[in-house]
């Protein structure tokens, strides 16, 4: 009985070794293999339960024995190898491996994570945007509205036309309109035009409703475009250099320059010059139209043509562009965007086959009206981009 109770405990003592050599090859394969999965632990885990399983039914043989029994198992045992220190050697293995996990893959696991979580919150911000704008109702708000002056209205969209240019279906009809739709430049001939100060926006005036301040221009609406395009994916080129300080005059040769040179880096025919509206004498005049809860700044188009004689390839591609996204707007969106204008300039519009001036408001708005416009007309940039 003696005796079989000994091979019966190396046979234990064995079965615990090829265990941990077992676990320790197995942890050898792996790691060397990459195999970086909850079955991985799983199994090394088991590996260790499994080594304590053996430990525990050893003492319960140890404790069924007579004391010389107990003498002599221990003697065995320590002839062969001490099974804590098995244990201790495999769990100090497990412990080194999960250690060496997390210094290997810690700085790439917290670059991958922040990816994934910006990631996440363009979804989330993009899903947000959509799902709330989904059967908005729409309402002009205009206190003392202008009258609206327009002499072309094609499939909704009113034009205001100042050239002597006939507007047939063929000029205005945006299908197969082809352009890298992906890229936009959103810049400022007038970079200095302001709004009503508000509240939260107070500044600095260099002229009548006109600051240098970029967070209380119309260059601050460019960064809530920016930033919107952006949450739908869409690469921006934002440049808010000054155009028209100190000097006024000269602002579109300025403009033009620094637009030629954005492209030479930047391959883009979306193009917009952003501007806020000027209304003359009329200061106080605000449109305003109304989108579920947010009361936002009515847009505009301004689109140039070759009518004044300079060369302007690119005129129809632009007009056909800008018909296509008020059309879309209009059915999102109706009110807000006033009628389009055309006129003879050409405004440095040849440079994009998508180039247009997109007025946001006039000196009448507050900046959070015009802020609050952007999440809209990002919107619609991006339904259109989706439809072409």
């Amino acid at each position: 009985m003696f005796n079989v109770t000994i091979i019966k405990l190396k046979d234990i003592i064995k079965i615990g070794v090829i265990l941990i050599l077992i676990y320790v090859f197995s942890n050898f394969v792996l790691r060397n293999l990459r195999i970086e999965n909850i079955q991985n632990t799983s199994f090394e885990l088991n590996s260790i339960s499994m080594i304590k399983n053996g430990i525990e039914h050893q003492s319960s043989i140890i404790k069924n024995t007579s004391q010389n029994e107990k003498k002599n198992t221990t003697k065995k045992r320590e002839e062969l190898f001490d099974i804590k220190s098995i244990i201790n050697i495999g769990s100090s293995i497990f412990s080194l491996k999960q250690s060496e996990k997390t210094d290997d893959g810690q700085d790439n696991a917290k670059v991958t994570n922040q990816d994934a979580q910006i990631e996440q919150q363009e979804v989330d911000e993009e899903k947000k945007i959509v799902e709330n704008n989904i059967n908005v109702e729409t309402e002009v708000v205009t206190v003392n509205p202008l009258q609206e002056r327009y002499d072309r209205d094609y499939n909704g969209v009113k034009i205001k036309n100042e050239t002597e240019f006939e507007l047939t279906d063929e000029i205005l009809n945006s299908d197969g309109l082809s352009i890298n739709k992906n890229n936009i430049v959103i810049f400022h001939t007038h970079t200095c035009e302001s709004y009503t100060q508000s509240e939260e926006y107070n500044y600095e005036p260099t002229g009548t409703y006109r600051t240098t301040d970029l967070n209380c221009s119309v260059a601050r609406v460019g960064d809530e475009l920016e930033n919107y395009l952006k949450v739908f994916g869409f690469n921006v080129n934002h440049n808010k250099t000054y155009h028209d300080y100190p000097s006024y005059t000269g602002s579109y040769s300025r403009s033009l320059s620094t637009v030629k040179g954005i492209l030479n880096g930047f391959n883009s025919d979306i193009i917009i010059d952003l501007h806020r509206d000027a209304i003359g004498s009329k200061e106080t005049y605000a449109p305003l139209v109304k989108i579920g809860d947010d009361y936002c700044a009515q847009l505009m188009f301004v689109m140039g043509t070759n009518g004044g004689g300079l060369t302007h390839p690119n005129w129809n591609s632009n007009l056909k562009f800008a018909v296509k996204v008020q059309e879309k707007a209009n059915e999102m969106y109706s009110g807000l965007f006033k009628p389009m204008i055309i006129r003879n300039s050409r405004y440095n519009q040849h440079l994009g086959k998508a180039a247009c001036i997109i007025e946001v408001g006039a000196t009448g708005n507050t900046l959070d009206q015009a802020l609050n416009s952007m999440k809209y007309l990002a919107d619609i940039f991006n339904e259109v981009r989706c439809e072409m």
